[in-house]
């Protein structure tokens, strides 16, 4: 049995997936990854980590948004095969949640409806001052930094540098992969905590890793597959 078989045999068997997903989910759709190669890193002589980080956002807010303007627009981006086959999987009522690191929002446009975004969304704003809410369209139409109608500052709805995850999205999280039978990261390096860390409560039977570079959890998992998603997918789609 290949790996491909294997894995479908383990989704044929399992009524609670939970699914893990990282920035090599989003990059057939266009994106880059923070890291790569050719990720966005090398679009900044500031390190990311400054760049997007809470303190930049509020000393250098006009640099900040000059960056985050040009490449985190949410309009243009779309779901993939590994999107919508996750969409499928919920559908068959065998996915049960999407834990996400990314926050390009995809797994919502593609349709799936339990998404618990670790790091927030592209798609939301809110006023510093007021605290109302905007959404993107407002704040990639507006020129330079956007206001609101107080006059304050808006900002995204991400977790930045220096900021804490949302609590809520981080609980449901712990309580999905707990109750899961089977657990499959995509595209996830598994190197930023505490979303790593969200592996050691799984007690489940299938713990699956799918992505291209190895992981320093590879050695726990029952399947590690290290090939393009998209790949994987479209031959998981084939044999249905």
């Amino acid at each position: 049995m290949n790996d491909i078989e294997l894995l479908k045999q383990m989704i044929k068997e399992s009524n609670n997936i939970v699914v893990l997903t990282g920035a090599g989910v989003s990059t057939d759709s266009g994106i880059k990854d923070f890291r790569g190669k050719d990720g966005l890193s090398k679009e900044s002589s500031i390190p990311l980590e400054i760049l997007l980080s809470s303190d930049y956002f509020y000393s250098h807010t006009e640099d900040f948004y000059e960056f985050y303007k040009e490449y985190f627009s949410p309009e243009k981006i779309k779901p993939n095969i590994t999107h919508k086959y996750l969409k499928k999987l919920e559908d068959e009522q065998k996915l049960k949640a999407i834990i996400t690191q990314n926050i390009d929002g995809l797994h919502s446009k593609a349709g799936s409806k339990t998404v618990y975004e670790l790091h927030g969304t592209t798609y939301k704003y809110h006023c510093i001052k007021c605290n109302k809410k905007y959404d993107y369209n407002y704040v990639f139409n507006c020129d330079g930094v956007p206001r609101c109608s107080c006059g304050g500052i808006i900002k995204p709805d991400v977790v930045l540098y220096g900021e804490m995850l949302p609590v809520d999205a981080l609980e449901n999280s712990i309580r999905a992969v707990s109750n899961a039978d089977m657990l499959m990261v995509l595209g996830s390096s598994l190197v930023v905590y505490p979303a790593a860390g969200l592996i050691d409560y799984f007690n489940g039977k299938n713990f699956v890793i799918i992505n291209n570079d190895e992981t320093s959890y590879d050695k726990e998992a029952t399947l590690v597959i290290h090939k393009n998603l998209s790949d994987v997918f479209k031959e998981l789609e084939k044999g249905e």
